[in-house]
């Protein structure tokens, strides 16, 4: 729920140094994401579901959107950690930069991962919290999910 992890690495929208919330509309879009093209080698992963009630979504999947915000598609798919290796800002960054000026907490937006059918979708959090206006809160009615870092194993 941190961000942390998003925001020690980057990713495709959003750069080192942001803290972002990456999430599926779909369990098997969670899986292929986590998995990033190894379906044969899988990874342990958590899935979590997550109640949501947060303003200022952007849906970055409608063409009228993305026509009214001025979005190419092309900046959606762009091989951001190449230009980022290169030392270039990718253009999905400077979408996030000037989203988040804006007022937007977060966007949906396709899955660009390896595998990924063309209806699969994400959901960025730039904004969250677990309270309104920007409200996500992992769903774990049964306490199953570690409360501390210290039920991890390394």
């Amino acid at each position: 729920m941190s961000g942390d992890g998003a925001a020690l690495h980057g990713g495709r929208f959003n750069p080192v140094g942001r803290p972002a919330l990456y999430t599926s509309l779909s369990q098997h879009g969670a899986w292929v994401e986590a998995q990033q093209g190894f379906p044969f080698k899988a990874q342990p992963v958590t899935i979590c579901s997550y109640a949501v009630d947060c303003d200022a979504i952007l849906d970055l999947c409608d063409p009228d959107t993305r026509s009214l915000q001025g979005v190419d598609e092309a900046d959606l798919a762009c091989a951001w950690e190449l230009l980022a290796h290169q030392g270039q800002t990718p253009p999905s960054w400077k979408l996030c930069d000037r989203l988040l000026s804006q007022g937007i907490a977060g966007v949906i937006v396709p899955s660009f991962a390896p595998g990924a059918r063309a209806d699969m979708r994400n959901v960025v959090f730039w904004k969250w919290s677990d309270r309104l206006p920007h409200q996500v809160q992992v769903v774990d009615d049964l306490s199953r999910l570690p409360r501390d870092q210290s039920s991890w194993s390394r």
